[in-house]
C-alpha cells in the first residue's frame, strides 16, 4: 500500500512538470472573461494561440461557412481559372436562397467580383450559391472541394454541408479552425479590397441597385480591423471572425455562440486589446534584406547575395529580453550558373534550445556560367 501512495505521489510530479513544461509552448491565457460559448485569439504570422476557449469544440458557427467559400474561389482565381471580371450565369436555385442575401435574378449575368462583393460585405447567400455552382456545378459538389480544403488546412473539428451556413443539422465547426480559414483568407490582397467597405451598392443587370452594408461593425469602430465575417442563427447564436492589424502585428479573433450581436463585437475586441496590449511582434528574419554575399565559383559575376526565402517574426509577451540563436548551413562558394529562386541552404532558428524555425536561403540573381572567352578576357585584364 506504501509502494502505491508513493507511486500515485511520483504520477502527480511527472504530471505537474508535464503540465509547466507545456505551458512554456503556450501563451494560452483563460483569465479573460468570455461569456461566449467558444473563443480564440491567434497571431496570424505564426499561428501562436494567445487565448482559447473551448477553441476545438464543434458547433454551429452560421454565415461564417462563408469563409471556406470565398477561400475556395481565391484559389480558382490564384489558379488562373476565374478573375473579376468574369461573367456568371445565375440559377433560379441560387437567385431563391432566402435569408441573408443581395437579391440576384436568375438566369442573367453578374461578374465574379460583385458577387465576391456581395458575399465578404453583406453575407449574401444568394452570391454564394451563385459562385459554388460556377466553379463545381453544383453546391453539393462545391460542399466536396470545401471539406477537402478543410482537411488538406488541418480543420480537424469540421464538417460543411452546404456552402451558406443556413442551419443544418450535420455541420459544425470551431473557433479554432475559423481563426485557420480566415488566416487563409486574410492573406489574399483582393480580400483588402472588399473587406474594408463600410456601405456601397450592387447594380444588377436590370439597373435595379441593392445597398451593401457591411455586416462586420468593427471596421468602423475598431482601430485596425479591416476584415472579418459575422454569422447569426437560432442554432448558433451570434458569431464573429475577425482580423486587426496594428504596427507589425497581425491578429484573429473568433467568437462562437455569443448571447446576442453586441456581446460577439465587445468580445472579439476585448481579445483584440489583451493581445495588442500584451504581445509583440518581432521581426527575426527580413527576406528583402541580404544576409550574406558568397563567391561565385566560374561565374560572370564574383559575387552573389544570399536572402531567406521568407520573413519570420516571432510573438513575445511584451519585454520578453530572450534571444534567438540564429545559424546557417550553407556552402563556402556557389557554382555557376544561378537562377532565381536556387535553394544553397537553410537558416535554423532556435530560442532556449529548442528548434523554432527552418527558412531555405536562395538566390535571387540569374548568373551565367563563365565561357572560355570570358576567361581569357579576364586572364588579360588581370595580367
Amino acid at each position: 500500500m506504501k509502494r502505491f501512495f508513493v507511486f500515485c505521489i511520483m504520477l502527480c510530479i511527472l504530471a505537474t512538470t508535464f503540465c509547466v513544461n507545456l505551458g512554456a509552448f503556450s501563451f494560452a491565457d483563460t483569465s479573460l472573461d468570455i461569456s461566449s460559448k467558444s473563443a480564440i485569439l491567434m497571431d496570424f504570422s505564426s499561428g501562436t494561440i494567445l487565448y482559447e476557449k473551448d477553441a476545438e469544440k464543434h458547433l454551429p458557427i452560421a454565415s461564417m461557412v462563408k469563409m471556406m467559400t470565398i477561400l475556395l474561389t481565391f484559389d480558382e482565381i490564384d489558379n488562373g481559372n476565374l478573375t473579376e471580371e468574369t461573367m456568371i450565369t445565375t440559377s433560379e436555385n441560387a437567385s431563391g436562397m432566402g435569408g441573408s442575401q443581395v437579391f440576384i435574378d436568375p438566369y442573367v449575368e453578374y461578374s465574379a467580383g460583385d458577387l465576391i462583393k456581395s458575399v465578404i460585405i453583406a453575407s449574401a447567400n444568394d452570391a454564394s450559391v451563385a459562385l459554388a455552382e460556377h466553379i463545381s456545378g453544383s453546391e453539393e459538389a462545391f460542399v466536396v472541394k470545401m471539406n477537402e480544403k478543410a482537411k488538406l488546412l488541418g480543420m480537424d473539428n469540421t464538417n460543411y454541408t452546404n456552402c451558406t451556413g443556413l442551419p443544418s443539422p450535420e455541420q459544425y465547426s470551431c473557433a479554432k479552425d475559423c481563426a485557420i480559414v480566415l488566416k487563409e483568407v486574410a492573406g489574399h490582397d483582393i480580400y483588402h479590397k472588399y473587406s474594408t467597405i463600410w456601405m456601397d451598392e450592387l447594380t444588377h443587370p436590370s439597373g435595379r441597385k441593392t445597398e451593401l452594408v457591411n455586416t462586420n461593425r468593427l471596421i468602423r469602430y475598431y482601430e485596425g480591423c479591416d476584415g472579418g465575417k459575422t454569422g447569426s442563427t437560432n442554432e448558433a447564436g451570434c458569431c464573429l471572425s475577425a482580423t486587426a492589424k496594428r504596427n507589425n502585428m497581425r491578429l484573429i479573433s473568433v467568437i462562437v455562440g455569443a448571447q446576442n450581436s453586441q456581446t460577439r463585437f465587445n468580445e472579439c475586441s476585448k481579445l483584440f486589446n489583451y493581445g495588442f496590449a500584451n504581445f509583440e511582434n518581432k521581426s527575426i528574419i527580413n527576406s528583402q534584406t541580404p544576409i550574406f554575399d558568397l563567391p561565385v565559383n566560374k561565374g560572370k559575376q564574383e559575387n552573389i547575395s544570399i536572402y531567406a526565402s521568407e520573413d519570420y517574426n516571432y510573438i513575445t509577451k511584451k519585454g520578453d529580453k530572450s534571444e534567438f540563436d540564429i545559424t546557417y548551413e550553407n556552402p563556402q562558394k556557389i557554382n555557376a550558373p544561378t537562377k532565381t529562386g536556387d535553394v544553397i541552404g537553410k537558416v535554423i532558428i532556435s530560442k532556449e534550445g529548442n528548434l523554432i524555425k527552418e527558412i531555405n536561403l536562395i538566390v535571387k540573381d540569374n548568373i551565367e556560367k563563365m565561357s572560355l572567352k570570358d576567361c581569357f578576357d579576364k586572364v588579360v585584364e588581370n595580367w
